[in-house]
């Protein structure tokens, strides 16, 4: 009698690496291209709820298994599921992931190298910075297959101009690298050798500054830019005055006046 094949444990869909106060997390469906299943969005919902948490993280990477970025979403799993209270509860979940994103206390970098497409490109415009190879594109290709990119566009509409992101929209093409930094969808375009050692040197200065004043000014970006202008002054007056009560406030201007490195606390 033949002994059956013992089952090979799955690999996680999403990979936690933490390393000098970065915390890289990388979408781990690369047959699937790293699209959004429901087991990987929940997965990545905890990782950054934990996160949030963790004061030992000082920022936060999120990048995909090669060779995607992030394909958007699983379709086979969503139409395997054809119910409308199924359909809700995914976009919802998914956008949530996005607004998590955005109120994370610390700062968050895409490293996208392929294809980000749909809740992928959701995904890049969601983070604060995003920083991409020259191989990697980006559409909100949903009209192709009769489903339009509507929360895609939500922070990406955000990000570039609105004939721009109308053309996105409607045709659904892909955007090279350096017209998604143009259109200022990203920050950086860098040849694939140097994706790897750009975004730990960005991420490096970034976890050098004082956490504190990180969150309180990420957390002040998004707040005002849908305020009036006279509303958003005063919103960022006080912001600056509560600011310059913390304690790495004062460290920070002491060490700039007596030209010493700063010693952050945090507080």
């Amino acid at each position: 009698m033949s002994n059956p094949k013992k089952s090979q444990p799955s690999e996680p869909v999403l990979l936690r690496a933490d390393a000098d106060g970065v915390c890289t997390l990388t979408l781990n469906r690369p047959a699937a291209r790293n699209a959004l299943s429901r087991d990987l969005i929940d997965a990545l919902q905890a990782e950054l709820d934990a996160i949030a948490a963790d004061k030992s993280v000082r920022v936060v990477v999120i990048a995909g298994a090669p060779p995607a970025f992030c394909a958007g979403h699983d379709m086979r799993e969503i139409r395997a599921n054809p119910t409308r209270a199924y359909y809700e509860k995914t976009f919802a979940a998914s956008s949530q992931i996005m607004k998590t994103v955005t109120r994370l206390p610390q700062p968050v970098i895409a490293r996208v190298d392929g294809i980000a497409t749909a809740a992928g490109c959701q995904l890049v415009a969601s983070c604060d910075l995003a920083v991409a190879s020259e191989n990697a594109r980006f559409a909100t290709p949903g009209v192709h297959i009769g489903l339009f990119c509507s929360t895609p566009m939500v922070p990406i509409s955000r990000k570039i101009g609105r004939k721009a992101m109308m053309e996105m929209l409607l045709l659904g093409e892909m955007v090279e690298a350096g017209e998604a930094q143009r259109l200022g969808l990203i920050n950086r375009v860098v040849p694939q050798a140097e994706l790897d050692a750009t975004v730990a040197g960005m991420a490096a200065k970034i976890a050098a500054k004082s956490p504190l004043t990180l969150e309180i000014g990420k957390q002040a970006f998004y707040a005002q830019l849908d305020m009036p202008i006279e509303d958003a002054y005063s919103y960022c007056s006080a912001v600056m005055a509560r600011n310059m009560m913390a304690h790495d406030a004062k460290e920070g201007i002491d060490a700039f006046i007596e030209k010493r490195k700063p010693k952050w606390e945090g507080r």
